[in-house]
């Protein structure tokens, strides 16, 4: 009797445990518990393009948005498509050198997380960004986990992720466009709702000098975090959730939108990926808005 308990028990634990490793994975959060820093050798085959593509990486050493991406890669595409564009989607880290980042005028940074590139790729993408290329990053690509790729926070991000709201962790709020006159706005509404996991920086990236485009009205949600009995404020006051600067020749765009696959879906998210597209991938070099005019 007592030998069939003590198998009972262990049978009840390692399904326990089981299903709990099997939700964890599907959640996303399989790297958070175990991350991981492999880096890709060898590159994958890109195409020849008879113009400047666009790369989407979506490579995710820490969490995993798996909806975002699922949606972000199809809808990149339609409107990469609709522009003229050629693009390509990988997640192999090894695309960062010289020779295959040549091909592209637009990097996606679409929700990659962790610790993606090894050092020779990161400085392939630097120097590829920094004579001229356009970056943009999609949520997480902004999030904690780029914290020890220092000129990455400094440079493309230019604010320390703090949190994410939760409890609820999805929330409707008001985005109001700050700078009408960037031609990332261009088409949408001086302020449109939208639902979102609404991220928070330790400080304003404005104070770095990035261009702000857009806020989110923290009147119109509950920018707090609740989690184990705690609650965390995550107001900021200043809280931009676009944003623009410029990385010597190059220029960079990022938003803190594009969680979950509904976001791919909303018209005024995609015009602004879409705006953003073009924006990044327009001849000229960028000017910084503190230096015009």
């Amino acid at each position: 009797m007592l030998k069939k308990i003590l198998i009972g028990f262990v049978l009840v634990v390692f399904t326990l445990t089981g299903g709990g490793l099997v939700f964890i994975w599907q959640a996303g959060a399989w790297n958070i518990l175990f991350p991981s820093s492999a880096h890709d050798v060898s590159a994958p085959k890109v195409p020849e393009f008879d113009r400047p593509a666009v790369l989407v990486f979506s490579k995710t050493n820490s969490f995993r948005h798996t909806e975002g991406i699922a949606a972000g890669i199809p809808a990149l595409q339609t409107m990469a498509e609709k522009n003229g564009f050629p693009i390509f989607a990988t997640e192999n880290g090894a695309v960062f050198n010289a020779q295959d980042l040549s091909r592209f005028r637009v990097v996606v940074f679409l929700n990659a997380t962790g610790d993606m590139l090894s050092a020779a790729q990161e400085t392939a993408f630097k120097n590829w960004l920094e004579a001229g290329g356009g970056w943009l990053g999609i949520h997480a690509a902004g999030d904690g986990s780029h914290a020890e790729w220092t000129w990455y926070v400094e440079n493309l991000i230019g604010a320390e992720f703090t949190a994410h709201i939760l409890g609820p962790q999805f929330q409707t709020a008001t985005v109001i466009a700050e700078d009408m006159q960037h031609s990332v706005n261009s088409g949408l509404p001086a302020s449109w709702e939208a639902e979102e996991e609404w991220y928070s920086w330790k400080a304003s990236p404005r104070e770095r000098g990035f261009h702000i485009i857009s806020t989110v009205d923290e009147s119109t949600y509950d920018p707090v975090q609740n989690i184990f009995g705690s609650s965390n404020d995550l107001r900021m006051g200043d809280h931009p959730i676009a944003w623009s600067n410029c990385v010597v020749g190059g220029r960079t765009f990022y938003t803190a939108q594009g969680h979950a696959a509904a976001a791919f879906k909303h018209p005024m998210y995609l015009l602004q990926l879409e705006n953003a597209l073009r924006w990044l991938s327009s001849d000229g070099l960028c000017t910084p808005w503190s230096s015009r005019p």
